[in-house]
């Protein structure tokens, strides 16, 4: 299983020198290659490298970062591609769509570049790294994480790393071939309700509340507008600091959720069971003051941290249909509209039973997922013998 171990790079004002001109002349390169590429419709790897890998090298590129510099450019027009087949952009001859076809792609001054371990090699006991640059190579640059960040460097780091250069502060952010723990047969399944007003509800009765993430959200929004209005240097100063705080502060309330929900499921023995929500956005329709908290709503992203810590586990993991999840009785299972009689209230019309809503759906998620998990399961029924065998086993045949 991949994952990704971010670093803090600690460089002295030499080495941060270093990397500026680094990345600046990666991506002046590839700039160059990409304006190349358009104007002569070639845009695969093989082609870029056929004509462009000997101009790079002669813009002071070493050659595996001249490679790296060509893939980059040949990636970046593979998805520009698949964005327009899928859509993305727009219909054909929409104005963001033209936009995009009718210039090269291009790379800002400091956008990350990917290395491999010929140009950039760890020394994760002493938080060193020596990395590739333009002004030659730099031994013994220090890096910051945490303990549990360097055994996984030193244990499983396998692939690419990205300089990353963000907020006035340098990172590497490495890739990772962590081993997954076998996958244990569940007694049974914790179900897990997604949403706005409850982040998540489990069927065991942990139930993570969004009220404090809202209004703090609510709170962001208003001094980012009350900044924006003002258009000082100052506010574009304090606007420039505070950018992705608040996508910081969700990303780690998503990882404490997700952490206690997969503690619960390895504690008890259990898996489980989740809604597939994919385009749920497409689909809703929502009234104009709606729209913002829906929109910044990060169930993918939950949903992501549950399933990489449940394979780290082995944890099962199963995805089920979301529909009717609100409006289904966990007990007899009786499906009513009528059944949600608010945000917070099921009273089922069918048997009676009263229950908080979100618990009651979470409930339902949850036998839907053993459901799922026993049809997917191979068959446990012995294989029929021969018809010899079989007869042997039943009742002898009346003699004639």
């Amino acid at each position: 299983m991949k994952i990704v171990v971010q670093v803090r790079l600690m460089p002295t004002p030499e080495v941060v020198s270093a990397l500026e001109s680094t990345l600046r002349a990666c991506n002046e390169a590839a700039n160059w290659l990409s304006g190349e590429a358009y104007e002569r419709g070639e845009m695969s790897r093989k082609a870029l490298q056929g004509f462009a890998y000997r101009d790079l090298k002669d813009r002071g590129l070493a050659a595996q970062p001249a490679l790296h510099v060509l893939r980059k450019v040949a990636d970046a027009y593979t998805t520009l591609k698949a964005s327009i087949r899928n859509g993305n952009l727009g219909r054909p001859g929409s104005e963001r769509r033209r936009k995009a076809e009718s210039k090269p792609v291009g790379f800002r001054p400091g956008a990350a570049q990917p290395y491999d371990d010929r140009c950039l090699s760890w020394q994760a006991d002493a938080q060193t790294v020596s990395i590739w640059t333009t002004s030659g190579r730099l031994r013994g640059v220090r890096f910051a994480c945490s303990e549990q960040s360097r055994k996984i460097l030193a244990e499983h780091r396998k692939g690419e790393t990205d300089l990353v250069h963000r907020d006035g502060m340098w990172f590497l952010i490495a890739t990772c071939e962590v081993p997954e723990a076998a996958r244990f047969e569940p007694d049974g399944f914790i179900g897990v309700d997604l949403g706005i007003t409850n982040i998540a509800t489990t069927s065991t009765g942990y139930r993570a509340a969004g009220r404090g993430l809202n209004r703090y959200r609510k709170r962001q929004l208003a001094l980012r507008a009350k900044l924006q209005k003002k258009r000082t240097k100052s506010a574009k100063r304090r606007l420039k600091e505070r950018s992705r705080r608040e996508q910081r502060h969700v990303r780690n309330t998503n990882h404490i959720i997700s952490k206690k929900i997969v503690t619960e499921a390895e504690r008890t023995s259990r898996g489980i069971a989740l809604e597939d929500l994919g385009g749920i956005r497409q689909r809703a329709r929502l009234r104009k003051p709606q729209r913002v908290t829906f929109h910044a709503w990060a169930f993918a992203q939950l949903g992501r941290f549950l399933e990489y810590k449940a394979r780290r586990a082995g944890v099962p993991l199963v995805y089920v249909d979301p529909a009717f999840t609100s409006q289904e009785c966990a007990e007899c299972h009786h499906i009513e509209k009528a059944n949600r009689v608010d945000q917070a209230r099921f009273v089922c019309r069918g048997c009676g039973v009263v229950a908080h809503a979100d618990r009651n759906a979470s409930r339902a998620i949850a036998h839907r997922g053993e459901n799922a998990w026993t049809a997917g399961r191979e068959s446990r029924v012995p294989a029929a013998g021969p018809p010899a065998e079989r007869l042997s086993r039943g009742r002898p045949p009346h003699s004639q």
